[in-house]
């Protein structure tokens, strides 16, 4: 691991504002923010840049970074300490451990920026729109909440609609080419770090904004099938 990595981990452990698989924090958002304000989580975050700039210009409202790496979350929870960003947080965890720090309805919205889209079938399970999170998502967010997914993936944006379509969610906008079709106004002007750099190797920007439907999206693993070296 580099030294740069190693200085940031160590640094992030006194960030007020940067919790690590905190063990007492699920249902108590709220208390950790000092106000009743509505909370939006940004998924797979990497550096915060949607956090902290939505976080600057709404301040009635509560933002929430999630990522497994210190190191990237470092660079968004600085910046926030630094210009006293009350409203920004970041949670060092697993994503598909959600359901571990927030309580039923407590995010209102989720983002979803730039994921890794699993390109290979055998990792569909961890596309950030598969079922298996999605009814994650559905555990912590009241009826009707947004989630947004901002991609430069044809393939992750496609398997998303399907995915909509497949559960019955309401789709409340869709655009196959943000910048293309001039609709990079508000919060989809932010671009973060890999967006700018999609952007310059004149990647198309893909967005759809969408809402669960209110019957629960139940995901059952698939079992594992063992064959026989014979049958093989």
């Amino acid at each position: 691991m580099g030294q740069k990595k190693l200085v940031r981990f160590e640094a992030i452990k006194s960030f007020s504002n940067v919790l690590q698989s905190p063990e007492n924090i699920k249902g108590l958002w709220h208390e950790y923010f000092k106000n009743d304000h509505p909370i939006t989580l940004e998924l797979a975050c990497g550096k915060g840049e949607y956090s902290v700039n939505l976080g600057r210009q709404h301040k009635d409202r509560n933002y929430v970074g999630v990522d497994i790496k210190g190191n990237r979350i470092f660079i968004g929870a600085k910046t926030a300490l630094a210009e006293n960003l009350t409203n920004v947080a970041f949670l060092r965890a697993q994503i598909g451990q959600l359901t571990n720090y927030f309580a039923p309805n407590e995010a209102q919205e989720i983002w979803i920026l730039f994921p890794d889209p699993f390109l290979r079938e055998p990792k569909a399970k961890n596309r950030l729109t598969h079922p298996r999170f999605i009814s994650l998502y559905q555990q912590i967010l009241p009826p009707n909440a947004r989630i947004h997914l901002k991609t430069d993936s044809k393939e992750l944006f496609d398997f998303t609609l399907e995915t909509i379509n497949e559960h019955e969610c309401i789709i409340h906008e869709c655009i196959a080419d943000v910048y293309g079709q001039g609709k990079a106004t508000g919060a989809l002007a932010i671009k973060t770090f890999y967006e700018q750099m999609h952007l310059a190797e004149g990647r198309t920007i893909y967005y759809v904004s969408f809402s669960l439907p209110q019957k629960p999206i139940v995901y059952v693993r698939k079992k594992k099938v063992n064959i026989d070296a014979d049958e093989e």
